[in-house]
């Protein structure tokens, strides 16, 4: 296994995501503000979606090659990694503001959005048609969210003086997407000749180093959004980005190359990722907010999760 060569793409990945994660939250609230509408919302669409990016590429690839084990355990393995390490690392930086009403609409979306993954996993060998109702939920979730504007987060008030044109946040918006993408790529590229030439399995892969290689544009993105205490952006993304990796990754994966979910992400991964999404909503619900004691939780429940991934030997 050549190291040197796995060190370029590391740190090329690493600047890139740095400087893209910056751009795309700056872009992203001035957008909100611009538009008129909840930073929430930007979160969840242009943010959530956008990041997930990497996730849709790596999983539609990975079915049309025949390894389910990548395709499905880089989406169950993502939403996990973006509920217990992302949000976690995010509440213990900087402690989270969440308003109730988010979680009464986009929560309870993405509790929904993931029980109809998890019940197609298990009932169904995810044929074509279940992939296209998967993608139809989550055209009618946007559709929903970018009609209720101002609902789910206060708005932000654009600057008084000399406020930048909408094109040229959108601008910052796009290119901080772009770099936060391919500073995600060059990650996972490292990442998965590194766990090739240690020999681990296809399915520990997808479920730890594709997963969270893929996570990484939301983690950034998150981290950064938090330290801007932009709680909306940082919340409103993991949010986004799930239901984007049940319904739209999960949806095009199964119409691209239908095929049953491995047994073994049903019987073990899937109960943690329903588990992680419960846990999240709640301990959001009693505070109306995460705190840093929350986000210790998330992340021991991380740590916990990929001690027993690894040790299964999958």
């Amino acid at each position: 296994m050549d190291i040197a060569g796995i060190w370029a793409p590391l740190l090329g990945g690493l600047v890139l995501l740095s400087g893209g994660g910056e751009m795309l939250v700056r872009g992203a609230v001035g957008l909100a503000a611009r538009l008129s509408v909840s930073p929430l919302v930007i979160g969840v669409t242009v943010v959530g979606i956008g990041t997930s990016t990497p996730e849709l590429v790596t999983s539609v690839q990975a079915g049309l090659i025949g390894s389910p084990g990548i395709a499905y355990g880089n989406i169950v393995g993502s939403n996990i990694a973006n509920i217990l390490l992302i949000l976690g690392v995010s509440a213990l930086l900087w402690p989270m503001a969440v308003d109730r009403a988010t979680l009464r609409r986009d929560g309870a979306a993405m509790a929904a959005g993931t029980m109809v993954f998890a019940l197609a996993a298990v009932l169904l060998p995810m044929p074509r048609w279940s992939g296209v109702i998967l993608v139809v939920l989550l055209a009618a979730y946007l559709i929903w969210t970018i009609r209720s504007g101002t609902e789910g987060g206060a708005l932000v008030e654009a600057p008084q003086e000399d406020p930048a044109p909408v094109w040229r946040v959108a601008a910052l918006t796009l290119a901080g997407l772009v770099l936060v993408v391919a500073g995600g790529a060059f990650l996972v590229d490292a990442a998965v000749m590194l766990a090739q030439g240690l020999g681990v399995s296809e399915a520990v892969i997808g479920l730890t180093i594709v997963a969270v290689g893929t996570s990484l544009p939301e983690l950034v993105t998150s981290v950064m959004a938090a330290l801007r205490r932009q709680a909306d952006v940082a919340f409103g993304n993991i949010l986004g980005s799930n239901l984007f990796n049940l319904l739209g990754i999960g949806g095009v994966t199964a119409m691209m190359a239908p095929g049953a979910v491995p047994g073994e992400i049903v019987l073990r991964d899937l109960p943690v990722m329903l588990a992680a999404t419960a846990l999240v909503l709640v301990l959001a619900w009693i505070g109306a907010r995460l705190s840093r004691a929350d986000g210790a939780v998330l992340l021991a429940g991380y740590a916990g999760f990929l001690a027993l991934t690894v040790m299964a030997g999958t």
